[in-house]
């Protein structure tokens, strides 16, 4: 199995980097980064759905669905509209975009709750599925995506793959520890595959990762970003391991409470597509903060 999950990882991140080359050739608008991002937020919703059909739950896929639909919509708004400003500034506005659709999508929400009222103790249970799924499938989604225009447009395909790479190399290693040395267990009753071993893999392979992509993935850009200071490289990397960790614990918590072991069975060895995405979604706030306040590579 350990086998296996590498062998995924080392197919799917260069198909990864290679879409957002592609991307990267058709301007500032992002139309592949948009479709590709549409694919991953109803995909992601569809799983949350079946996933939390359970005790009086009934999440909506249909209109949840359609939520985010118009959040991922949301983060685009400030490229079509031309906005000339700061790249911070011009960050803020797309941030405000995206949570006024997201408010929008929760009072649809409820609207739809209201609708189909039928009997007490349903209603409130089956609004906080949709709820959920509306802020994990659309808004982390529509906040990472900021990366393509974050710090600028030219580096911010470097910027994003520092936060994936960073984040899934935690993710590997730190399966990769657990497996060959974990003992003690991190939270059994949340996650039992959980080892602080792990917990240590997961430091180990964002601070490696990270400080490769960050000090020599620049050479694969025309703006040929450089990284900052091995201080800010590696905080920054390690970060993003150990929040990556903590999504995944999160991801872990939705899963147990929902008595599933995965959130589907799209890719054997790793699960559903919410599988793959905890930990970069979980990041890439923190990621925007960090690139905003201390940036790793200019």
């Amino acid at each position: 199995m350990l086998g296996w999950r590498l062998g995924i990882s080392v197919v799917l991140v260069p198909c990864l980097l290679l879409l957002f080359w592609w991307d990267s050739t058709l301007g500032a608008g992002a139309p592949v980064l948009l479709v590709f991002c549409l694919l991953l937020s109803v995909r992601s919703t569809f799983e949350m759905s079946q996933l939390l059909k359970t005790r009086a739950m009934r999440p909506c896929f249909e209109m949840t669905a359609l939520c985010n639909v118009l959040i991922i919509f949301a983060a685009w708004a400030h490229s079509r509209m031309s906005i000339k400003a700061p790249p911070q500034q011009a960050l803020l506005i797309s941030l405000g975009w995206i949570a006024a659709a997201v408010i929008g999508g929760f009072v649809l929400l409820m609207l739809f709750e209201a609708a189909r009222f039928r009997k007490p103790g349903r209603s409130m249970e089956s609004l906080g599925a949709n709820a959920i799924t509306l802020l994990y499938a659309g808004g982390l989604l529509a906040v990472i995506a900021q990366f393509r225009w974050f710090p600028e447009a030219s580096i911010g395909y470097f910027a994003i793959g520092s936060v994936i790479i960073a984040a899934k190399s935690g993710d590997i290693m730190a399966y990769t520890f657990g497996r060959l040395w974990g003992r003690r267990k991190m939270i059994p009753r949340l996650s039992p595959g959980k080892t602080w071993m792990g917990g240590i893999g997961a430091i180990v392979g964002s601070g490696l990762g990270g400080w490769l992509w960050l000090t020599f993935g620049g050479q694969l850009f025309d703006a040929t970003p450089t990284a900052s200071s091995l201080e800010c490289v590696l905080g920054f990397s390690v970060t993003m391991g150990v929040v990556g960790l903590i999504g995944d614990l999160c991801e872990s918590l939705i899963k147990r409470d929902a008595e599933k072991k995965d959130s589907a069975t799209l890719l054997p060895g790793f699960g559903g597509l919410l599988d793959l995405l905890d930990s970069p979604l979980f990041a890439g706030p923190f990621a925007l903060a960090w690139w905003m306040l201390w940036p790793p590579a200019s």
